[in-house]
Protein backbone atom coordinates (compact mmCIF):
# COMPACT_ATOMS: atom_id res chain seq x y z
CA UNK A 1 0.00 0.00 0.00
CA UNK A 2 2.95 2.32 0.82
CA UNK A 3 4.56 1.49 -2.40
CA UNK A 4 1.53 2.34 -4.58
CA UNK A 5 1.23 5.65 -2.67
CA UNK A 6 4.55 6.35 -4.02
CA UNK A 7 4.12 5.88 -7.09
CA UNK A 8 1.03 8.29 -7.19
CA UNK A 9 3.67 10.87 -5.74
CA UNK A 10 6.43 10.21 -7.90
CA UNK A 11 3.91 10.46 -10.90
CA UNK A 12 2.25 13.87 -9.52
CA UNK A 13 5.67 15.43 -9.05
CA UNK A 14 6.39 14.53 -12.62
CA UNK A 15 2.91 16.09 -13.89
CA UNK A 16 3.28 19.33 -11.92
CA UNK A 17 7.01 19.89 -13.22
CA UNK A 18 5.83 19.48 -16.69
CA UNK A 19 2.64 21.88 -16.47
CA UNK A 20 5.17 24.59 -14.88
CA UNK A 21 7.83 24.31 -17.36
CA UNK A 22 5.20 24.86 -20.12
CA UNK A 23 3.73 28.10 -18.81
CA UNK A 24 7.31 29.32 -18.70
CA UNK A 25 8.14 28.69 -21.69
CA UNK A 26 4.43 29.99 -23.04
CA UNK A 27 5.51 33.11 -20.74
CA UNK A 28 9.10 33.82 -22.72
CA UNK A 29 7.34 33.51 -26.15
CA UNK A 30 4.39 36.40 -25.74
CA UNK A 31 5.31 39.75 -27.54
CA UNK A 32 6.84 42.02 -25.41
CA UNK A 33 4.42 45.01 -26.43
CA UNK A 34 2.17 43.61 -24.56
CA UNK A 35 3.87 44.31 -21.13
CA UNK A 36 4.48 48.20 -22.46
CA UNK A 37 2.75 51.49 -20.32
CA UNK A 38 0.63 54.00 -21.92
CA UNK A 39 3.66 55.85 -21.31
CA UNK A 40 6.02 53.64 -23.49
CA UNK A 41 3.57 54.24 -26.21
CA UNK A 42 3.91 58.21 -26.73
CA UNK A 43 7.92 57.95 -26.05
CA UNK A 44 9.24 54.26 -27.04
CA UNK A 45 12.32 52.94 -25.91
CA UNK A 46 14.32 51.32 -28.41
CA UNK A 47 14.20 47.26 -27.36
CA UNK A 48 16.65 44.49 -27.29
CA UNK A 49 17.85 43.87 -31.25
CA UNK A 50 15.80 40.52 -30.79
CA UNK A 51 12.70 42.48 -30.56
CA UNK A 52 9.98 44.27 -32.42
CA UNK A 53 10.17 48.30 -31.79
CA UNK A 54 6.53 49.87 -30.19
CA UNK A 55 4.83 51.83 -32.93
CA UNK A 56 4.09 55.30 -32.21
CA UNK A 57 0.31 55.21 -32.27
CA UNK A 58 -0.56 58.85 -32.13
CA UNK A 59 1.89 59.98 -34.87
CA UNK A 60 2.63 57.27 -37.17
CA UNK A 61 5.74 57.17 -39.17
CA UNK A 62 6.63 55.62 -42.48
CA UNK A 63 10.36 54.32 -42.47
CA UNK A 64 13.20 55.57 -44.98
CA UNK A 65 12.50 52.10 -47.16
CA UNK A 66 9.14 53.26 -48.30
CA UNK A 67 7.89 50.10 -46.71
CA UNK A 68 4.29 50.06 -44.90
CA UNK A 69 4.97 49.70 -40.71
CA UNK A 70 2.99 46.50 -39.70
CA UNK A 71 0.12 47.36 -36.73
CA UNK A 72 0.43 46.97 -33.74
CA UNK A 73 -2.04 43.74 -32.30
CA UNK A 74 -5.01 44.50 -31.73
CA UNK A 75 -5.01 48.19 -33.39
CA UNK A 76 -5.33 49.52 -36.65
CA UNK A 77 -3.30 51.98 -38.32
CA UNK A 78 -4.25 55.22 -38.84
CA UNK A 79 -3.35 55.63 -42.17
CA UNK A 80 -1.65 53.27 -44.63
CA UNK A 81 0.20 54.59 -47.79
CA UNK A 82 -0.02 53.02 -51.23
CA UNK A 83 2.84 51.33 -52.43
CA UNK A 84 4.82 53.51 -55.04
CA UNK A 85 5.31 51.82 -58.88
CA UNK A 86 8.85 51.66 -59.26
CA UNK A 87 8.65 50.71 -62.81
CA UNK A 88 7.23 53.63 -64.45
CA UNK A 89 10.23 56.28 -64.68
CA UNK A 90 10.62 59.79 -62.86
CA UNK A 91 9.44 61.60 -65.91
CA UNK A 92 6.63 59.45 -67.48
CA UNK A 93 3.54 61.06 -68.52
CA UNK A 94 0.04 59.44 -69.06
CA UNK A 95 -1.05 59.28 -72.56
CA UNK A 96 -3.26 61.69 -74.00
CA UNK A 97 -6.45 61.25 -76.35
CA UNK A 98 -6.36 62.75 -79.69
CA UNK A 99 -9.15 65.46 -78.49
CA UNK A 100 -7.50 66.35 -75.80
CA UNK A 101 -4.41 67.09 -77.67
CA UNK A 102 -6.51 69.14 -79.99
CA UNK A 103 -8.01 71.18 -77.28
CA UNK A 104 -4.86 71.91 -75.74
CA UNK A 105 -2.67 73.00 -79.06
CA UNK A 106 -5.62 74.68 -80.32
CA UNK A 107 -5.88 72.94 -83.37
CA UNK A 108 -8.13 70.99 -85.45
CA UNK A 109 -8.55 67.63 -86.94
CA UNK A 110 -7.77 69.41 -90.03
CA UNK A 111 -5.03 71.07 -89.85
CA UNK A 112 -3.19 67.96 -88.07
CA UNK A 113 -3.87 66.60 -91.22
CA UNK A 114 -2.95 68.96 -93.36
CA UNK A 115 0.71 69.46 -91.40
CA UNK A 116 1.23 66.12 -91.69
CA UNK A 117 3.51 64.44 -94.18
CA UNK A 118 3.64 60.61 -95.47
CA UNK A 119 2.42 58.92 -92.37
CA UNK A 120 -0.08 57.63 -90.68
CA UNK A 121 -2.48 60.81 -90.73
CA UNK A 122 -2.29 60.74 -94.34
CA UNK A 123 -6.19 60.36 -95.44
CA UNK A 124 -6.96 58.19 -98.64
CA UNK A 125 -8.41 59.60 -101.72
CA UNK A 126 -9.77 58.31 -105.26
CA UNK A 127 -6.63 56.84 -107.54
CA UNK A 128 -4.13 56.29 -104.86
CA UNK A 129 -3.32 52.30 -105.17
CA UNK A 130 -2.95 50.61 -101.62
CA UNK A 131 -1.62 47.21 -100.95
CA UNK A 132 -3.08 44.74 -98.83
CA UNK A 133 -1.33 42.02 -97.18
CA UNK A 134 -3.31 39.25 -94.59
CA UNK A 135 -0.47 37.26 -92.61
CA UNK A 136 -0.58 33.64 -93.22
CA UNK A 137 -3.66 33.55 -96.00
CA UNK A 138 -1.88 33.48 -99.48
CA UNK A 139 -5.14 34.08 -101.48
CA UNK A 140 -5.47 37.36 -99.23
CA UNK A 141 -1.98 38.57 -99.41
CA UNK A 142 0.20 40.79 -101.93
CA UNK A 143 -4.00 42.48 -102.88
CA UNK A 144 -2.78 45.59 -104.85
CA UNK A 145 -6.00 48.07 -105.09
CA UNK A 146 -6.53 51.28 -106.73
CA UNK A 147 -9.32 53.71 -104.96
CA UNK A 148 -11.77 54.08 -107.46
CA UNK A 149 -13.32 58.13 -107.86
CA UNK A 150 -16.73 57.26 -106.15
CA UNK A 151 -13.94 56.54 -102.89
CA UNK A 152 -14.08 52.83 -102.26
CA UNK A 153 -12.07 49.67 -102.79
CA UNK A 154 -13.46 46.14 -104.05
CA UNK A 155 -11.55 43.52 -102.49
CA UNK A 156 -11.96 39.38 -101.96
CA UNK A 157 -15.09 38.36 -99.91
CA UNK A 158 -16.38 41.60 -99.22
CA UNK A 159 -16.77 42.96 -102.39
CA UNK A 160 -16.91 47.32 -102.18
CA UNK A 161 -15.56 48.85 -99.37
CA UNK A 162 -15.61 52.98 -98.38
CA UNK A 163 -11.89 53.94 -98.26
CA UNK A 164 -11.31 57.20 -99.44
CA UNK A 165 -11.38 59.82 -96.05
CA UNK A 166 -9.87 57.33 -94.04
CA UNK A 167 -6.61 57.08 -92.94
CA UNK A 168 -4.80 53.64 -93.69
CA UNK A 169 -5.12 52.19 -89.99
CA UNK A 170 -8.74 52.97 -90.01
CA UNK A 171 -9.32 51.14 -93.36
CA UNK A 172 -7.37 48.14 -91.80
CA UNK A 173 -8.92 48.05 -88.56
CA UNK A 174 -12.51 47.83 -91.04
CA UNK A 175 -10.99 45.16 -93.14
CA UNK A 176 -9.65 42.91 -90.10
CA UNK A 177 -13.09 43.66 -88.58
CA UNK A 178 -15.37 42.86 -91.86
CA UNK A 179 -12.83 39.78 -92.43
CA UNK A 180 -12.82 38.29 -89.19
CA UNK A 181 -16.97 38.67 -88.76
CA UNK A 182 -17.52 35.86 -91.35
CA UNK A 183 -14.03 34.56 -92.88
CA UNK A 184 -11.46 34.45 -90.61
CA UNK A 185 -10.31 34.21 -86.69
CA UNK A 186 -8.28 37.46 -85.88
CA UNK A 187 -6.91 38.37 -89.18
CA UNK A 188 -3.43 40.24 -89.16
CA UNK A 189 -3.98 42.82 -91.98
CA UNK A 190 -0.71 44.83 -92.85
CA UNK A 191 -2.09 47.47 -95.37
CA UNK A 192 0.33 50.41 -97.43
CA UNK A 193 0.07 53.04 -99.50
CA UNK A 194 1.81 52.07 -102.93
CA UNK A 195 1.56 55.32 -105.07
CA UNK A 196 -0.30 58.95 -103.84
CA UNK A 197 -2.44 60.20 -106.36
CA UNK A 198 -5.45 61.90 -104.75
CA UNK A 199 -3.66 65.19 -104.87
CA UNK A 200 -2.44 66.21 -107.79
CA UNK A 201 -0.64 69.27 -108.80
CA UNK A 202 0.21 70.53 -112.50
CA UNK A 203 3.45 72.40 -113.14
CA UNK A 204 3.89 73.66 -116.43
CA UNK A 205 6.31 75.97 -117.85
CA UNK A 206 10.09 76.81 -117.45
CA UNK A 207 10.72 74.32 -114.70
CA UNK A 208 13.64 71.79 -114.88
CA UNK A 209 10.81 68.69 -114.86
CA UNK A 210 7.51 69.74 -116.22
CA UNK A 211 4.54 67.31 -115.03
CA UNK A 212 2.13 66.25 -112.64
CA UNK A 213 3.03 65.92 -108.90
CA UNK A 214 1.06 64.41 -106.31
CA UNK A 215 0.74 66.13 -102.65
CA UNK A 216 1.29 64.11 -99.67
CA UNK A 217 0.83 66.68 -97.18
CA UNK A 218 1.41 70.00 -96.82
CA UNK A 219 3.40 71.60 -99.45
CA UNK A 220 4.73 75.63 -99.90
CA UNK A 221 5.17 76.65 -103.56
CA UNK A 222 8.58 76.90 -103.18
CA UNK A 223 8.19 73.40 -102.23
CA UNK A 224 6.56 72.42 -105.45
CA UNK A 225 8.76 74.33 -107.70
CA UNK A 226 12.11 71.86 -105.80
CA UNK A 227 9.72 68.82 -106.50
CA UNK A 228 9.59 70.17 -110.47
CA UNK A 229 13.85 70.26 -110.58
CA UNK A 230 13.58 74.15 -109.66
CA UNK A 231 13.18 77.07 -112.39
CA UNK A 232 15.12 76.26 -115.93
CA UNK A 233 18.19 77.74 -116.33
CA UNK A 234 19.24 76.40 -119.76
CA UNK A 235 17.06 76.88 -122.92
CA UNK A 236 13.96 78.10 -122.42
CA UNK A 237 15.22 80.22 -119.15
CA UNK A 238 12.50 80.80 -116.56
CA UNK A 239 11.10 84.21 -116.13
CA UNK A 240 10.14 87.00 -113.72
CA UNK A 241 7.03 85.38 -112.36
CA UNK A 242 4.77 82.24 -111.56
CA UNK A 243 1.26 82.20 -111.83
CA UNK A 244 -0.93 79.61 -109.51
CA UNK A 245 -4.08 79.09 -111.05
CA UNK A 246 -6.60 77.60 -108.64
CA UNK A 247 -10.21 76.33 -109.43
CA UNK A 248 -12.26 76.65 -105.96
CA UNK A 249 -10.29 80.63 -106.30
CA UNK A 250 -8.41 82.42 -103.24
CA UNK A 251 -9.07 83.11 -99.77
CA UNK A 252 -6.98 85.14 -97.15
CA UNK A 253 -4.06 86.10 -99.76
CA UNK A 254 -1.57 88.09 -97.87
CA UNK A 255 -1.52 91.28 -98.69
CA UNK A 256 2.10 91.84 -99.75
CA UNK A 257 4.38 93.25 -102.30
CA UNK A 258 5.32 90.97 -104.90
CA UNK A 259 2.04 89.31 -104.99
CA UNK A 260 -0.69 90.13 -107.65
CA UNK A 261 -4.17 88.66 -107.47
CA UNK A 262 -5.20 88.74 -111.23
CA UNK A 263 -8.14 87.08 -110.99
CA UNK A 264 -10.46 85.21 -108.22
CA UNK A 265 -8.78 82.29 -109.29
CA UNK A 266 -5.21 83.71 -110.37
CA UNK A 267 -2.53 85.14 -108.93
CA UNK A 268 1.08 86.00 -110.08
CA UNK A 269 4.16 86.21 -107.44
CA UNK A 270 7.71 87.52 -108.71
CA UNK A 271 10.01 85.11 -108.79
CA UNK A 272 12.62 87.13 -108.16
CA UNK A 273 11.12 87.97 -104.41
CA UNK A 274 9.70 84.55 -103.98
CA UNK A 275 13.14 83.01 -103.83
CA UNK A 276 15.62 85.57 -102.92
CA UNK A 277 13.35 87.86 -100.49
CA UNK A 278 13.05 87.30 -96.52
CA UNK A 279 8.73 87.53 -97.35
CA UNK A 280 7.42 84.33 -96.61
CA UNK A 281 4.20 85.27 -97.29
CA UNK A 282 4.90 85.54 -100.97
CA UNK A 283 5.71 81.42 -100.50
CA UNK A 284 1.84 80.67 -100.57
CA UNK A 285 0.86 76.75 -99.58
CA UNK A 286 -0.48 74.92 -102.70
CA UNK A 287 -3.59 73.23 -102.83
CA UNK A 288 -5.01 70.05 -104.72
CA UNK A 289 -5.28 70.52 -108.52
CA UNK A 290 -3.41 73.91 -108.69
CA UNK A 291 -2.10 74.71 -111.83
CA UNK A 292 1.41 76.52 -111.37
CA UNK A 293 3.13 78.18 -114.27
CA UNK A 294 6.85 79.30 -114.49
CA UNK A 295 6.64 81.96 -117.11
CA UNK A 296 9.27 82.00 -119.43
CA UNK A 297 12.22 84.50 -119.64
CA UNK A 298 12.33 86.83 -122.80
CA UNK A 299 15.16 86.62 -125.27
CA UNK A 300 16.50 89.80 -127.47
CA UNK A 301 18.48 89.08 -130.66
CA UNK A 302 21.85 91.53 -131.79
CA UNK A 303 23.01 90.22 -135.31
CA UNK A 304 25.37 92.05 -137.84
CA UNK A 305 28.30 93.87 -136.56
CA UNK A 306 28.97 92.99 -133.55
CA UNK A 307 31.66 90.89 -131.90
CA UNK A 308 29.26 88.59 -130.48
CA UNK A 309 26.11 87.97 -132.32
CA UNK A 310 23.66 86.23 -130.58
CA UNK A 311 20.43 85.54 -128.00
CA UNK A 312 20.91 87.05 -124.86
CA UNK A 313 18.11 86.31 -122.27
CA UNK A 314 16.12 88.58 -120.13
CA UNK A 315 16.11 86.80 -117.11
CA UNK A 316 14.19 89.10 -114.73
CA UNK A 317 13.94 91.62 -116.69
CA UNK A 318 11.28 92.89 -119.17
CA UNK A 319 13.40 95.01 -121.35
CA UNK A 320 16.98 96.18 -122.10
CA UNK A 321 18.14 99.37 -123.54
CA UNK A 322 20.57 99.51 -126.43
CA UNK A 323 23.33 100.37 -124.81
CA UNK A 324 22.63 97.10 -122.87
CA UNK A 325 22.42 94.82 -125.74
CA UNK A 326 25.65 96.19 -127.18
CA UNK A 327 27.63 95.61 -124.26
CA UNK A 328 25.85 92.28 -124.19
CA UNK A 329 27.37 91.74 -127.52
CA UNK A 330 30.63 92.84 -126.17
CA UNK A 331 30.85 95.94 -128.81
CA UNK A 332 30.26 96.47 -132.12
CA UNK A 333 32.64 95.61 -135.17
CA UNK A 334 35.55 97.69 -136.86
CA UNK A 335 33.34 97.79 -139.74
CA UNK A 336 30.36 98.43 -138.27
CA UNK A 337 27.99 100.97 -139.98
CA UNK A 338 26.34 102.51 -136.94
CA UNK A 339 24.36 105.25 -138.02
CA UNK A 340 21.93 103.07 -140.05
CA UNK A 341 20.99 100.47 -137.33
CA UNK A 342 17.56 99.35 -136.95
CA UNK A 343 15.57 97.38 -134.54
CA UNK A 344 13.08 94.65 -136.47
CA UNK A 345 10.04 94.49 -133.93
CA UNK A 346 7.26 90.90 -134.63
CA UNK A 347 4.06 92.56 -133.26
CA UNK A 348 0.92 89.57 -132.11
CA UNK A 349 0.00 88.84 -135.53
CA UNK A 350 3.32 88.12 -137.03
CA UNK A 351 4.21 91.42 -138.70
CA UNK A 352 7.36 93.23 -138.52
CA UNK A 353 8.33 96.55 -138.25
CA UNK A 354 11.74 98.02 -138.52
CA UNK A 355 12.56 100.83 -136.51
CA UNK A 356 15.59 102.72 -137.49
CA UNK A 357 18.20 103.81 -135.03
CA UNK A 358 21.13 106.21 -135.41
CA UNK A 359 23.50 103.98 -133.11
CA UNK A 360 26.42 106.12 -133.60
CA UNK A 361 24.76 109.17 -132.03
CA UNK A 362 23.69 107.14 -129.06
CA UNK A 363 26.56 105.64 -128.61
CA UNK A 364 28.26 109.26 -128.70
CA UNK A 365 25.52 110.37 -126.02
CA UNK A 366 24.09 112.97 -128.98
CA UNK A 367 20.83 110.80 -128.68
CA UNK A 368 18.58 108.97 -125.83
CA UNK A 369 19.17 105.51 -125.98
CA UNK A 370 16.53 103.07 -126.84
CA UNK A 371 14.38 99.78 -125.47
CA UNK A 372 14.23 96.46 -126.67
CA UNK A 373 11.38 94.52 -125.95
CA UNK A 374 11.71 90.84 -125.41
CA UNK A 375 11.77 89.21 -129.15
CA UNK A 376 13.06 92.51 -130.86
CA UNK A 377 16.07 92.07 -132.99
CA UNK A 378 19.11 94.25 -133.10
CA UNK A 379 20.47 94.58 -136.02
CA UNK A 380 23.68 96.36 -136.75
CA UNK A 381 24.64 96.47 -140.80
CA UNK A 382 28.27 96.30 -141.98
CA UNK A 383 29.72 98.97 -143.84
CA UNK A 384 30.91 97.85 -147.38
CA UNK A 385 32.78 100.85 -148.24
CA UNK A 386 34.95 100.60 -144.77
CA UNK A 387 35.86 97.45 -145.50
CA UNK A 388 36.76 97.93 -149.29
CA UNK A 389 39.02 100.92 -147.83
CA UNK A 390 40.82 99.23 -145.05
CA UNK A 391 41.30 96.59 -147.33
CA UNK A 392 43.22 98.50 -150.05
CA UNK A 393 44.93 100.58 -146.96
CA UNK A 394 46.01 97.01 -146.09
CA UNK A 395 47.25 96.31 -149.58
CA UNK A 396 48.73 99.26 -150.16
CA UNK A 397 51.15 99.47 -146.87
CA UNK A 398 52.11 95.68 -147.39
CA UNK A 399 53.39 96.86 -151.15
CA UNK A 400 55.29 99.78 -149.50
CA UNK A 401 57.11 97.78 -147.15
CA UNK A 402 57.80 94.93 -149.37
CA UNK A 403 59.26 98.25 -151.90
CA UNK A 404 61.34 99.07 -148.48
CA UNK A 405 62.65 95.63 -148.20
CA UNK A 406 63.57 95.29 -151.56
CA UNK A 407 65.25 98.61 -152.31
CA UNK A 408 67.28 98.55 -149.06
CA UNK A 409 68.55 94.57 -149.78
Amino acid sequence: MKSYVRRLLAVALVAGGCALAAARLTALQEPATQSSSPADQTSPQLPATDQTPAVDQSTPQLPATGQTPAPTDGQAPSEVSKPVDQSAPDNAVSPISPDAANVQTGETTTNILLNSRIGPNYVIGPEDVLLIDVFDVPELSRLSVQVSNDGTITVPLLGAIKAAGLTSHELRDELAEKWGEKYLQHPQVMLTIQEFKSRPVSVVGAVAKPGEYYLTGRRTLVEVLAMAGGPASLGAAAGKEVMIERPGGFEDLPQVDGLTQTAPDKVSIEMKKLLYSQDTDLNIEIKPFDIITVSRAGIVYIVGAVTRPGGYILDSKDSVSVLEAVAMAQGVGPNAKTAEARIVRRSNNGTQTAVPINLKKVLAGKAPDVTLAANDILFIPNSPAKAVGKQSIATTLGMITGLVIYRGL
